[in-house]
């Protein structure tokens, strides 16, 4: 296991879209505080921030402020690139919905993550490896993100899961990849495809849809106490609050009036589990919890004013968790 500068964690992010530059101030504050991460999990948005994170914390080549400065600089409309079809008004979008192909190719939003990795000196997993004797080997990674497999219908997670399911060697597989298919919002971004070694062809989708906030995916196998505190940060609101905001494409059934039943059933098949999880006390003890009730999933066209806020929010939201944090406690008390 390598040294670090700071004190060492574990950070699961979770999934929100947009409302991913809060899980951005939540982790330059947990920076600012000297904590480093050590490795990260994350589903769809949180596994874009969590695999910069992740590469950046390999040789502690960002400071808070160099990961400020990403997220704030970026323009999240550049991530709606609609392809030649989806660009034709009212026909395109509902062609790619009705055919399954999305309403955006994905293409920047690949390319933005790969560049970045790339700065950092990551490409594939195998650039992401840790030597650490105390993991299970196929572990030994720094970033592990989720996808949802709606060929073979399961929850993956990547790169632990290249080997067993597909019969890849997860050393060679790109993380930009891997990240892409994390963050395949349903009808929105087109799916990713992979070819396993037997030859079959699965479509993997964004992992918030059945697993949108990992919480316990770095935890411990053996029942021992961990080497460190585990941190996760969640910027969806607590139901009701903010259900129209969470599936910004369900609106239109709210326009046919009566029951809300679809909507509900739907929005709770996507964060129902990860509900019920932030109610046990063990998980929102070690959470941190962003208000984002104010930009949607989906709002590529947030503007900067907004995006300063949101990462405000996310920030203060780390900086009130840590006031109140005691690891012995936490331990004595849930492990």
């Amino acid at each position: 296991m390598m040294a670090m500068n700071g004190k060492p964690i574990d950070l699961v992010l979770a999934g929100g879209g947009v409302k991913g530059i809060g899980l951005v101030g939540a982790v330059v504050k947990l920076m600012d505080a000297g904590y480093r991460p050590y490795r990260v999990a994350g589903a769809s948005a949180g596994s874009v921030v969590g695999a910069i994170v992740a590469a950046a914390a390999k040789d502690d080549q960002l400071t808070g402020a160099d990961v400020k400065q990403l997220a704030l600089g970026l323009d999240y409309r550049r991530f709606l690139d609609p392809g030649p079809i989806e660009s034709v008004p009212l026909l395109g979008p509902s062609w790619g919905i009705l055919q399954g192909s999305g309403l955006y190719k994905g293409d920047y939003a690949h390319d933005f993550i790969a560049d970045q990795l790339r700065q950092l000196g990551v490409h594939t997993f195998g650039d992401l490896r840790l030597e650490d004797e105390q993991l299970p080997e196929e572990r030994r990674y720094r970033l592990v993100v989720t996808a949802t497999d709606v060929t073979i219908g399961q929850l993956v997670r990547l790169p632990w899961d290249y080997r067993r399911v597909y019969g890849l060697d997860p050393d060679e597989q790109p993380v930009a990849d891997a990240v892409r298919a994390s963050m395949s919002i349903p009808f929105f971004f087109r799916p990713v495809t992979l070819t396993a070694a037997s030859g079959l062809t699965s479509t993997l989708v964004d992992g918030g849809l059945l697993s949108n906030y990992p919480i316990d995916s770095l935890d411990r196998l053996d029942g021992k106490r961990p080497r460190w505190a585990t941190f996760g940060v969640t910027v969806l609101p607590n139901l009701p609050e903010g259900n129209d905001k969470l599936v910004p494409a369900l609106a239109p059934l709210r326009l046919l009036g009566g029951t809300h039943l679809l909507e509900d059933v739907i929005t709770t098949v996507l964060v129902g589990r990860d509900q019920a999880y932030l109610n046990e006390p063990w998980v929102s003890a070690r959470t941190i919890r962003v208000d984002s009730t104010e930009v949607g999933v989906l709002d590529f066209g947030i503007s900067a004013q907004q995006t300063q806020a949101l990462y405000t929010k996310g920030y203060e939201a780390a900086e009130q968790f840590l006031s109140t944090w005691d690891e012995d406690s936490y331990i004595k008390r849930f492990r």
